[in-house]
């Protein structure tokens, strides 16, 4: 039986084997995928010895991505864009192929949700892993314009100007935002410690959509806050989480399960 597994440090929260069991039962594969702990510093070296050990494919998260990107031996050009990996595969002649499914899973989810981005105006709240990860695929969907705005300026500038190529990308002071856009995707982990963004409250308007990368049992802080104003649809990363995974799976096992049930159960999994 092949097996897979989630690494990271920690990551015993994962909901990550819970949805692999879920695709596996559904396309009839014999697969086990395990949550596994690494310390910080042993990465390389644990993941060797997973690999040794039979290993097939891992999904790779919070804090060993870029350490992940390293490792691979061959990356996806998807990769190379996010300089970020979250997928390993062990090909038939060995090779350890690495990719990166963020930007993905976040476009299937939003175009299952929200629709098309052509011609859209988003604004990309974060500069960190999560917003690069995403970047080039949200260039590729052909949006009139992707802003990026951080609470340090000059990372959503250095940002900017590296995507600059990939599409029309800009950056902004916070205090200069206004209320031009039609999705705000939150991209930083705010709401995962309680806190809402220091976001001007003329940004939303009751045709917006606000969509929270993150997400809990809940409304996250950023949807409750846009939903007070009266934001038109606040999203969370439950979906985003769920196509990232089924784009690994068909990356390891050739095949893409389908997602919306297994979306379905991991939002009752999230409630009880």
């Amino acid at each position: 039986m092949d097996r897979y597994a989630v690494i990271g440090h920690p990551v015993s929260h994962s909901k990550s084997p819970f949805i692999h069991t879920l695709f596996a039962r559904q396309t009839f594969q014999q697969m086990t995928y395990e949550a596994l702990d690494l310390p910080e510093d042993r990465f390389v070296e644990g993941i060797n010895v997973l690999f040794a050990n039979g290993l097939r494919g891992c999904n790779v998260t919070v804090p060993f991505k870029q350490e992940a990107y390293h490792y691979a031996q061959q990356l996806t050009e998807r990769a190379k864009l996010a300089q970020a990996v979250n997928t390993l595969k062990v090909t038939d002649d060995g090779i350890i192929l690495g990719d990166n499914t963020d930007g993905a899973g976040l476009l299937a989810d939003l175009k299952l949700e929200f629709g098309g981005l052509e011609n859209q105006k988003i604004l990309l709240v974060g500069a960190g892993g999560a917003a690069r990860g995403v970047l080039g695929p949200l260039l590729k969907a052909n949006p009139a314009q992707v802003v990026i705005c951080n609470r340090t300026p000059a990372k959503a500038k250095a940002l900017a100007d590296q995507f600059s190529d990939y599409g029309h990308v800009d950056y902004s002071l916070i205090e200069a935002l206004d209320e031009s856009f039609d999705l705000i995707i939150n991209a930083t982990s705010a709401s995962l410690s309680g806190h809402a963004l220091a976001l001007p409250d003329a940004l939303i308007h009751h045709k917006i959509c606000c969509y929270d990368m993150m997400y809990m049992s809940g409304l996250t802080p950023f949807n409750q806050w846009a939903k007070n104003l009266g934001a038109r649809q606040v999203l969370d990363g439950v979906g985003m989480l769920v196509s990232q995974a089924a784009e690994s799976f068909a990356i390891w096992r050739g095949l893409r399960p389908g997602t919306r049930s297994v979306i379905n159960e991991l939002r009752r999994n999230l409630r009880t």
